[in-house]
């Protein structure tokens, strides 16, 4: 599947066209930089106009009918660019990665920011070299050493470097859109009370089967509408709020006010990759900032680009880590006496969604073997989760 966008104000003539080697497109339907949903098509039968915007649902299709009808500037109102934002990208020893990913942040529009590049336990000088040759064309790009594996302390490292009112990260194999933080600044504005945003992390292309089932499990990749998210007057119906895996978005795309973030002490260590947990950080981010008395902001206009695993050994790794980071997060707060009684409360409904899993499973793409095959593999990685929790809390 060729995965593109485009831009519904002002009505384009032509739609993109997806190269003939692909089987079928998706096109994600923006209005005014905003992601409105996807449209789906075989590569054999062009997609018209007319037809895409019809796969949208009612309200977004009279928000477009209504754009076209309006003869007046169709330009977005540009987002006043008063916080300044940090852009971190943590990386370890995957310079070809790193280089595309900082071709794409380099184009950003938003004029008040820098990028921090952090290395995070080099085996060799090449992350250095690379930075020290883009930071000779761009001066806002800054390097910035950690010593010690992990994701976790990588991302703590930039926060306590970062010079943003806001600290925005995302991955090395990510593509962010232009106007990424434009989107991540907007979601800040929604509320003074409001210290994480997510954005949208879309699929940048599907070529194997591999890649077909990771995009079919994901809830991040999904377009929805602008929200928040609180403890308060915007909790969410879910039976396993706040502590539902997915619900707010993923760190691949997500951004803090970096005095919050600094006050709730940064990322636990004891989680995440690099950890023997391998996941599990962004999530119990997110509960801790809601649980200090914070919103958090959805916003879809600030879109990046994901390139999934494409091999089936790779993802069986990213899936026994979302295991294991999943569970290990879980008890992590069965443990600490402030959260162990909300938690018990939703336990029964969060061990009805696991039995659940493998049933969700078929509705992804891929073969049934292929299915179970994962599945197994995070709920192996489940079982394990608590054990490694244990092991990283005594290390860390």
């Amino acid at each position: 599947m060729w995965c593109g966008e485009v831009e519904l104000d002002p009505r384009p003539s032509t739609l993109p066209e997806p190269p003939a080697r692909h089987f079928s497109q998706r096109l994600l339907l923006k209005l005014r930089g905003e992601p409105l949903g996807y449209a789906t098509a075989p590569v054999g039968s062009p997609l018209k106009l007319e037809e895409a915007v019809a796969q949208l649902g009612a309200p977004a299709r009279d928000r477009v009918r209504h754009a076209w009808a309006d003869d007046g500037d169709h330009r977005p109102d540009p987002v006043p660019a008063t916080l300044r934002i940090s852009v971190a990208v943590c990386t370890r020893e995957r310079p070809e990665s790193l280089e595309r990913c900082l071709q794409h942040l380099r184009r950003l529009n938003y004029p008040n920011t820098e990028l921090l590049v952090v290395d995070n336990a080099p085996t060799s000088g090449r992350t250095r070299a690379l930075v020290a040759s883009v930071q000779r064309e761009d001066e806002r790009v800054r390097y910035v050493h950690e010593p010690r594996p992990g994701l976790s302390r990588a991302r703590n490292r930039a926060m306590h470097s970062a010079s943003g009112h806001v600290i925005a990260y995302t991955d090395d194999d990510v593509r962010v859109d232009e106007r990424w933080l434009e989107g991540v600044a907007l979601g800040f504005q929604r509320r003074k009370d409001v210290a994480c945003v997510t954005g949208l992390v879309a699929t940048a292309g599907i070529e194997t089967a591999v890649e077909a089932y990771f995009d079919a499990r994901v809830s991040w990749a999904h377009v929805r509408p602008p929200r928040l998210f609180n403890l308060t007057d915007h909790r969410d119906d879910s039976s396993m709020y706040p502590y539902a895996a997915g619900l707010f978005g993923t760190g691949a795309n997500f951004a803090f006010r970096t005095s919050v973030l600094r006050e709730l002490g940064g990322f636990d260590e004891a989680l995440g990759a690099g950890a023997c947990t391998r996941g599990g950080e962004d999530l119990d981010a997110f509960v801790r900032v809601l649980a200090a008395g914070h919103s958090i902001a959805h916003e879809p206009s600030a879109i990046v680009w994901h390139h999934h695993r494409a091999e089936l050994k790779e993802l069986q790794q990213q899936m026994f880590s979302y295991g294991t980071g999943l569970s290990a997060f879980y008890v992590k707060h069965l443990v600490n006496p402030g959260t162990r009684r909300q938690l018990m409360r939703v336990l029964p409904q969060g061990l009805a969604r696991l039995a659940a899993v493998p049933s969700a499973s078929d509705s992804a793409a891929g073969p049934a073997s292929l299915h179970r095959n994962l599945v197994l593999r995070e709920l192996a990685g489940m079982a394990a989760g608590p054990f490694l929790y244990a092991r990283a809390r005594r290390t860390a």
